[in-house]
């Protein structure tokens, strides 16, 4: 559950960036977005990773 809290919070702290690239044409911002998209993906492989550990472990998977 604290890895799904942590995505919460990555995509929070995108907010400002993604306003900034989409309504503004700041290309840094763009940037910026960019690698918290990359951050992202690897914290959402992440939980899929932990969520089938759990479901093995429990013989639920």
């Amino acid at each position: 559950m604290e890895k799904f809290t942590q995505v919460q919070k990555l995509i929070a702290s995108m907010e400002t960036d993604i306003d900034k690239f989409y309504n503004k044409s700041n290309s840094a911002a763009g940037t910026r977005v960019r690698k918290g998209m990359q951050d992202l993906k690897n914290l959402a492989q992440s939980v899929r990773s932990e969520i089938l550990e759990i479901k093995t472990a429990s013989g639920k998977g």
